[in-house]
């Protein structure tokens, strides 16, 4: 892992997503190595030869230019961790994000939400507590730890992050959870999909997004060199899918609009 500490002009970038105004990422990619992670494309955008997963950028100067920002930025809702994770392991030693999230206290009017796979961000409570209007989310694409191991080998244990939304949720923090990518075979299934569903509403998450894999993304090729290495029964599935994803798409939101109903957990598809 090639790590490098670099300074940045601007912390606050104007986001295309959805509801969020801004973006505010800490690193340059991720210490997580999530086999299907969609942010390789970041690594053109940064002089590194090694491979995605394999390096990050450490904007230490990141607090400061973010407090400089939010004196004369116009209002608006921040995502934390928008493509890379906020709270990968380098987070423990530089609390680059634990700054920010003090900076962002400050400003009511731009409430934010953070996403994350990792419990590290519990060592932040006290913050959290402070702030107006903020969501920490986690992303849990399986209840099953043996595949976490494998396609997010450096993040969370699942167990892990499911306890970290009960705690947050207790302390008064609002909480949702993203189930993206529903993996083909390992989690899209009906059953497997209840019994999401069942474990996450018992921790008090407001509401549930759901996303599929998309096959057609720059990552696929890393996923499916895993795949083949560890489950490579899978990969004709995944074929399948990919010769036919508007009708997989299809089956999928059903499954899940029948889940959610019979456990009336309010959720959100994300394709």
């Amino acid at each position: 892992m090639v790590i490098r500490e670099i300074t940045c002009k601007s912390a606050l970038t104007p986001s295309g997503i959805s509801g969020v105004d801004y973006a505010l990422n800490p690193y340059v990619g991720c210490q997580h190595g999530c086999a299907y992670c969609y942010a390789v494309f970041m690594k053109r955008f940064t002089s590194h030869r090694e491979e995605w997963g394999q390096f990050v950028d450490v904007r230490v100067n990141v607090p400061q230019v973010l407090a400089r920002q939010l004196q004369r930025a116009k209002p608006g809702n921040v995502s934390l961790g928008t493509v890379t994770d906020a709270y990968q392991p380098l987070e423990r030693q530089y609390e680059l994000s634990r700054q920010c999230l003090q900076a962002l206290a400050a400003y009511p009017d731009f409430p934010t939400t953070v996403l994350t796979k990792s419990a590290l961000v519990l060592r932040d409570l006290d913050v959290l507590r402070e702030m107006k209007g903020v969501e920490v989310a986690f992303t849990i694409t399986t209840l099953d730890d043996s595949v976490r191991r494998i396609l997010e080998p450096h993040a969370s244990p699942i167990p892990q992050r499911i306890e970290a939304l009960a705690r947050l949720h207790e302390a008064g923090i609002s909480t949702w959870a993203f189930f993206g990518p529903a993996l083909p075979v390992f989690s899209d299934s009906e059953e497997a999909i209840d019994a999401f569903f069942a474990t996450l509403a018992q921790t008090g998450v407001s509401r549930i997004l759901v996303d599929t894999l998309n096959l057609k993304s720059a990552s696929w090729g890393r996923l499916q060199q895993v795949l083949k290495k560890h489950y490579p029964e899978v990969l004709d599935a995944y074929q399948l899918i990919w010769q036919d994803r508007h009708g997989y798409a299809t089956a999928l939101a059903k499954r899940v609009a029948r889940v959610a109903e019979r456990h009336r957990v309010p959720y959100e598809l994300c394709f």
